[in-house]
């Protein structure tokens, strides 16, 4: 059911193994309220807690993904006293634990724009339309980036790239973000939503409990170092190779056979 008051929200459907998530407020570019940040974590935990699904998928709403916050509903909101998300919560920035262990893939069009850029960048695969216009423009309204932008951009694009983007706030390409790594594929306009689908429903065929342990083990590299990451492997190896879906993939590997994956 479509959205129909001022405040947006987002919608969910479920398709397959696969969370739809769509960012919906198109009137307004699908800037972000209060409401809307509530239920896409509302959303987000709704993938997290629901053994049937396996993976998500988060994209926009007539053609745009989103212009970012709604400035003044956030600071009402924010002066107010109150909280983004529920604490409890994921957080769909993924800056704070409890993360995520369920894998993202985000299809974008149109504009992206601060949050939407960093919500994005949150996600584990991104799929854009090559006529998505992106920009973080924070230090243009005497403020900075918030939500993951200052470190993700330097992980994946390198210092100078990233502040090339962060200190001018200057809009970019599809084309940029391809080959400063924010977006892995590009893609004709219209075709971003398949083709994230296509892709979100491939994850989800494949084993949930390798899946999820390779996001885990991907995540300490980055947040505590690789020895950290690599110190890990041999248990998550072992406990992997006793899963009836480890014994499942080496069946339908020796059989000739697509696998059936069961989650145990």
């Amino acid at each position: 059911m479509r959205t129909t008051n001022g405040e947006g929200g987002i919608l969910c459907e479920q398709q397959g193994q696969v969370l739809v998530m769509t960012i919906d407020r198109p009137q307004k570019r699908n800037a972000l309220t209060p409401k809307m940040l509530w239920e896409l974590a509302e959303a987000y935990a709704r993938l997290e807690a629901n053994p049937e699904l396996r993976c998500g998928l988060i994209t926009g709403a007539g053609g745009h993904f989103t212009a970012g916050l709604d400035m003044m509903a956030i600071r009402e909101h924010r002066n107010a006293g109150k909280p983004l998300w529920p604490v409890e919560a994921v957080d769909p920035l993924g800056l704070r634990p409890p993360y995520r262990i369920k894998p993202i893939v985000c299809a974008v069009a149109g504009v992206v724009f601060t949050s939407g850029v960093e919500i994005m960048l949150a996600a584990d695969i991104v799929v854009t339309s090559r006529t998505a216009r992106f920009r973080q423009h924070e230090v243009s309204l005497g403020m900075m980036a918030w939500g993951g932008a200052t470190v993700r951009m330097v992980e994946r694009a390198g210092w100078g790239n990233a502040m090339r983007i962060l200190l001018t706030g200057e809009e970019f390409d599809a084309e940029e973000a391809h080959r400063c790594g924010f977006v892995q594929i590009v893609c004709e306009p219209g075709e971003e939503r398949q083709l994230g689908l296509e892709l979100a429903g491939s994850i989800a065929r494949q084993a949930p409990l390798a899946v999820q342990a390779t996001i885990a083990n991907a995540r300490k590299a980055v947040l505590d170092g690789a020895p950290a990451a690599m110190a890990e492997l041999d248990d998550v190896r072992a406990k992997l190779v006793r899963t009836a879906d480890a014994a499942e993939g080496l069946a339908s590997f020796l059989e000739r056979r697509p696998a059936t994956f069961e989650g145990m």
